[in-house]
Order: C-alpha cells, then structure tokens, then sequence
C-alpha cells in the first residue's frame, strides 16, 4: 500500500534523527515525518500551482502547532480544543520562516504554505528543531523552487563546552540557548540568549553548530535522491524584463540618488515617491503598465543605496558604516509608573514602562513539556502612528511576539535572583517613533525602566542592529542601521549585552549565506557601537535605584514551619483573607513555607507579619501577650492571646485579691495582657492576669509575691509538703497521693 514509502536514519550529535515520507500526509506536495527520540513531527509542505493576478510578493507561511495529545494532556479552559497560536507556536512559527524564506527564486510569487505539527514529545528532545529540519526535507522533496535544503540546530555551552541539541533537562545548565539555520555554504538565522558571553564564545558557537548540521543537511539530500518529485518549472527572467529593468534606470538613477541624500525620513520617503511617480508617468506615456514597474522600482533604490555605501563609505544620513546616531536617555518620565524611561535614537523612539507585582501577577505558562510560572514579562508595541502611517490596532502579530521576546532574552539573563527580589516584573515597551531597530531600541529602554524602577539589574543592558551590504566587489558591515538599509540590505544582526558580554544575539539574512568572516566583523563593529550606547545610556541613569518607587507594593519575606502553613491559610482560607482583607495586603505562600508580604505602607505589611507571627508563634513560659477574652466560666476565663491560640486565667489568676466570680474581673471581648504561667498535663496553656500590669503589660511578679489568694470556695491553703498529715505508708507515690 505504501510503495513510496522511504526512511533514512541520521547520527545527529550522537542520537538518531529518523525521517519518513509516503506513508502519512501523501496527498501534499511534500510530507516528512522528522523523528528524535520519541518527538515526533509531521511536516508539511503545499505551493499553489499559480500566481493570483497582481500578486507582488512572496506569500509564503509558516505554521507551527503542537497538540496537547502529544504530551498525553487535554488543553485547559472551557473549551476542551486547541485554539489560537501560543506565543511559543508563533516564535517556533517565525523561527522556521525566518530560515526558509531567503531560499526561494527571486520573483517567484505562488502561494506556500507549511505546517508542523507536534505529534508526540517525549519532554526531553525540543521539537522545534526537529520541526525545522522536517519543514526543510518537505519542501526539498515537493518538487517547490526551493534553493536547500537547511538544517537546524541548538547550541548549549555547559562546563566550558559546547553542547549540541541538548536535553531539556541540559538546557537548564547551561549559560547559552542559541538556535541557528543554515545551509551547508553558510549560516542563514541565530536566535539566542547569553549570560554575557564573549563574542569568541558566541562565534565558536555558531561554527560548531554549523559542523553540527551538515551530517542532516547530507542525510536529507540522500533521501531527496530517492523519493524527491520532479521539480517545478522555474520561470526565467524575459528578455523584456531586462530592458524594463534598464529603462527604469535610466529615468531614474540620477533623481533617486538625489532624494537618497536627503538625511530627514520623512522628508527623504516623500521625494522618493515623487521619484517613483515621475518614472511611472514616463512610462505610461511609453505603453508600460505601473504593475510591471513596480518591484523594479524597488530595485532601482537597492542599486542606488547599496553602490552608494560600497563607492564612497557614506550612507543614507551622511554617517559613516560605524557611526551611530545621536541618543537620548530619560529615566521617571511618568509619575505614576513604577520605571519609565523614553529612549531616542536618531529616529528611532521607545518608551518603556516598568511595573512591579506580587506573586498573584505572575504569568502562568501552559506548555507541552509542563506548566510553569513567569515573574518577567515583555510586551511590545508597534502603532502605525510610529512610522507616519494609519492601520489597525489590535492584538499583537508575530512581529510584535518576536520582537518583544527578542528584548526579553536579552534581558532576562541580568535579573536579580528571585529569592533577593521577589517581584513580578513587567514591562511595556511602545514605540513611539521608527526608523531602524526599535527591537534594541526597547532593550536600551527596558533596561532603563527596570533600574528606574528599583530592580537590581546585575548591569546595564544596551543593544544595537548591524547590517549589511553584500555584492561580487566586496562588502561593508553598517552599525546601528536605519529602516531603508534593513529593508535594502542583505542582513539583520541584532546584538545585546552589557560590557561584560553578550545576552542576546539574533540575525537573518535575505542572501544564501554569509561568511563567517562576515560575522566576526559585524561582532567587533557591534562590540564597539553597544559600549558607546551604554555610555550614553549612563548619562540618564548608571544603575538601579536604592529603592523602589513609593507606588510600588513593598514586600517584606518570612519563613514559617512546613507544619504552620495550614493555620495560615485557615480552612478553605478563612485566615489569610481576614488577614489580607483586615491589613490591605497580598500574601503569597510558598509550598516550603516562605510567605510574601506585600503592601504599600510599612505599617500595613507590619501589621500582616504581626498576625502570621502570632498564628505561627509557639508560647512561651514567661511571656506577656495581650490578649482578648473569648469565654468565661465559674472556674476562670480563657483568653485568646496567640493567633488562633486560647489559655486559660484561672479564677484564682485573675487578681490579687479574692475573687467570688470571673465575671467580676473580666467580661468576653474584653482586652487584656496575660502571662504565660505553664502548661496542664495537656498541653493546655495556664494564663495569669494578677501577675500583669493591666495599664503598662509590665511584670510584677516580685511586687505581688510567690502565694496567689484563695479563690472563693477553693478551700483551705494546704500545708508545706513537710508539714502534710501521715496518709499511708508510702507519700511520694501510689494512688494515695493521688488522691490526696
């Protein structure tokens, strides 16, 4: 039945990467069944046949979904069925994309789309590279005009190592997470997160990985051999084209490269139109529809830009390749946050705006390899008002989610330990202006509202983008690139840390390749441009603030026995809404008995620990209390003195004098200080008012003696032990003295 049916088995660092083809999914132009361990991926791939009439672009998508049976889970919520995108599903979305997409014809236009599917995950191998490598062999094997195939990899760095794809259970030990994508030439996508490593380190990472991927890049080119489809026509450039494209140039070049001097945006994207227009009007008048001229036109900027740089080292603005533009750094920009910050570069723009929270605010994260909680979260806006447009505001797209996590992880690796700040952290970046790199530019921001806001950063983060403009002549690698050289250029490299090192890195590439000589000197050239916006940064704020904003909730922590939690909380949690109700605090309780307190006044927190003390607190012999009458009986009354713990004041502890009725001493709710005198055979705690001090709570317990009085009906003192009656033959034991 299955007579297409082929398998190869791949040593992938040392453990067996198996893909399938023709058994499952056969109706698509491509299907791979990519395997790791027991994660196991279907991958898809299926490419329109035609081009839709006035399709200008390449509409390629990516879609990475996991499904909760994969992990023997049922989702959660009301709706029993996997819904909308998880963050995670978008960035293992666009971390695929990102990869594939340079890969294909220029021009090419048809419609592509690929899906991976989660099937099964065996929590210790992460299915996103296996997801990336069976894209890669599907669209390989489809037949689809597809320049791979690619393989993927992930880099740990343990003990001094290098790691290759290792184990969630690695990860954690790890001081580097680098994912990457490349070809057999070169490396074309890096995503990662560092504890300030050196670029050596980070270098030596993406060479190993790239070493790493070429046993799978083999194997899946030997399984193309043998079950590839025949490949689909490729449409040559026309003869026509050719001379559109030199036409286009003669009526322009001169014009664009006048409007390309133009160093405002605004003003620069204005003259440029009007460029664009008079070659479209031109020809028009020569019989040539503007659709035809329209991504020529696009080409035209390209060759003007890109040949500027390479012919006289100067760019768009007038800087040169290393220069970067002017910064600004505020800090407290808005009274009412927490941290604020609005930072500027050239025209770019964020305002970042810190918050902080209580346990009760951490994000809590569904994933297939389990559920956990997040205290840091980064989200980032981009409104169209920040490049002068008009469009829809809504939920945020895949640009949104992958920028924000780009800032995220670099970061994250600087923040305080938990333990020591036991905030949740949140931070909204909005950029407010664009023109290259808002991404780093919401990582100098956000770094700014954090110490702004109190957090203990370990150092100051700042982050910058390169570029890169690659031709046959040479190349030249732009610090701190502005829009048009991202969107003409050949790459974008995406470089965070300290002055310690690097935290994140990230790039893409829109050629096959590049070198890794490339690399190195994008690094340096980035080393250099961070450290000088740190700088600058410093001029606004150095380093955290002594103390948190006075908006911000105060939390105080303690510890309590394992065994005390359950009073704490109180049945059904009656005790800690009283306590957070009655106080104004949140509390949080950890399963190892640490209790956060927190609130936005010293006396409300105080007042909180006060009352978990005393729930918690064991009485001691000796000790005053005060304490409230809860009940009185003929014998005495009992004070409630501890928390939720009650004693006795027996009649006879009441006062100094003789008392014929504790109602005439004490009344229920009424206040009062006791001494903790003993405890019964019981356990039970034995109270004393006489020997208090009900004014001051002071001990006067020498004033008052070592006798109490007679209660009323208790009977004769009895006398010294020596001067007790004979009762029997044995005094000190024996149920006579009992009865006595």
């Amino acid at each position: 039945m299955f007579d297409k049916y082929f398998r190869k088995d791949i040593n992938w660092g040392g453990k067996t990467l198996t893909l399938e083809t023709g058994k499952v999914a056969r109706q698509a132009d491509g299907a791979v069944m990519a395997r790791l361990g027991d994660t196991i991926v279907l991958c898809t791939a299926v490419g329109a046949r035609s081009v839709k009439p006035g399709q200008d672009f390449f509409p390629l998508t990516v879609n990475y979904q996991e499904k909760a049976f994969a992990a023997g889970k049922i989702p959660g919520g009301f709706f029993k069925r996997e819904g909308r995108p998880s963050e995670n599903e978008t960035l293992v979305s666009r971390l695929i994309d990102r990869p594939l997409r340079p890969l294909f014809p220029d021009g090419f236009r048809n419609e592509i789309q690929v899906v991976a599917t989660v099937l099964s995950h065996d929590m210790e191998n992460d299915p996103d590279m296996v997801a990336m490598v069976g894209c890669s062999a599907a669209l390989t094997l489809s037949g689809i005009p597809f320049f791979g195939p690619i393989a993927g990899a992930r880099i740990g760095y343990v003990d001094g190592a290098y790691v290759l794809n290792p184990t969630l259970e690695q990860r954690k030990a790890s001081v580097l997470d680098l994912v990457m994508a490349g070809t057999a030439e070169g490396v074309l996508m890096v995503e990662s997160e560092a504890h300030e490593l050196s670029e050596e380190i980070l270098l030596g990472a993406l060479k190993f990985g790239h070493e790493g991927m070429q046993a799978v890049i083999q194997g899946i080119i030997e399984l193309a051999e043998v079950s590839a489809k025949e490949p689909w026509a490729v449409t040559e450039v026309s003869d026509a084209e050719v001379a559109l494209k030199k036409r286009i140039s003669e009526l322009g070049s001169a014009d664009m490269t006048v409007a390309y001097a133009e160093t405002q945006k605004l003003v620069r994207q204005d003259k440029v139109g009007a460029v664009k227009k008079a070659i479209v009007a031109k020809l028009a008048e020569e019989g040539v529809e503007a659709g035809a001229a329209k991504g020529l036109l696009k080409a035209l900027e390209a060759d003007v830009v890109r040949n500027a740089i390479l012919d006289t080292g100067l760019r768009i603005d007038g800087r040169d390749t290393k220069t970067v533009r002017p910064i600004m750094a505020e800090v407290g920009v808005l009274p009412r946050a927490h941290g604020s910050a609005l930072f500027t570069r050239g025209e770019t723009q964020a305002l970042c705006v810190a918050t902080l929270g209580t346990g009760q605010d951490e994000q809590i994260i569904d994933q297939l390899a389990g559920e956990y909680r997040e205290n840091f979260m980064l989200h980032y806006n981009f409104p169209p008002y920040s490049v002068n447009e008009t469009g829809r505001m809504g939920s945020p797209g895949r640009r949104e989610v992958g920028h924000g996590k780009l800032a995220w992880r670099a970061i994250h690796p600087l923040l305080p330990e938990k333990e020591k700040f036991p905030y949740t952290m949140r931070v909204v970046s909005e950029i407010t202006e664009s023109n290259g790199s808002s991404s780093m530019a919401t990582v100098c921001g956000t770094s700014l509202a954090l110490m702004d806001a109190g957090v203990p950063l370990k150092r100051p983060c700042a982050g910058i983008a390169m570029g890169l403009i690659k031709e046959d002549r040479g190349f030249a690698v732009l610090s701190d690139i502005l829009g048009d050289e991202d969107h003409l250029g050949d790459m974008d490299f995406k470089v965070a840390g300290t002055e310690k090192g690097i935290t994140s890195l990230q790039m893409d590439i829109k050629i096959t390749s590049i070198t890794f000589e490339i690399m190195e000197v994008a690094l340096g050239q980035a080393k250099d441009g961070r450290l000088h916006i740190l700088g600058e940064m410093a001029k606004g704020l150095s380093g955290a603030r002594n103390d948190v904003a006075q908006t911000a909730p105060r939390i105080t922590m303690m510890s309590v026995p394992k065994d005390k939690i359950r009073d704490v909380i109180g049945s059904g949690g009656k005790v800690i809404r009283e306590i957070c109700e009655q106080t104004g605090c949140k509390i949080d309780i950890d399963d190892d008995g640490t209790i956060k307190v927190a609130a936005t006044s010293t006396e409300q927190a105080q007042k909180a620990i006060d009352w978990i003390r005393g729930i918690v607190a064991e009485p001691e012999i000796g000790a005053i209390y005060n304490g409230k009458v809860v009940k009185t009986a003929e014998f005495g009354a009992f004070v409630n003195f501890l928390g939720a713990k009650d004693g006795l004041v027996h009649i006879s502890e009441l006062a100094n004098e003789r008392v014929s009725k504790t109602s005439d001493i004490v009344k229920d709710g009424d206040a009062v200080k006791v001494k903790v005198i003993g405890f019964d055979e019981r356990g039970k705690v034995k109270l004393s008012m006489r020997v208090v001090d009900q004014a001051t709570g002071a001990d006067i317990t020498e004033q008052v003696g070592a006798k109490r009085p007679r209660a009323e009906g208790e009977g004769a003192e009895r006398p010294e032990r020596g001067e007790r009656p004979f009762r029997g033959e044995r005094r000190d034991r024996g149920p006579r003295d009992a009865a006595d």
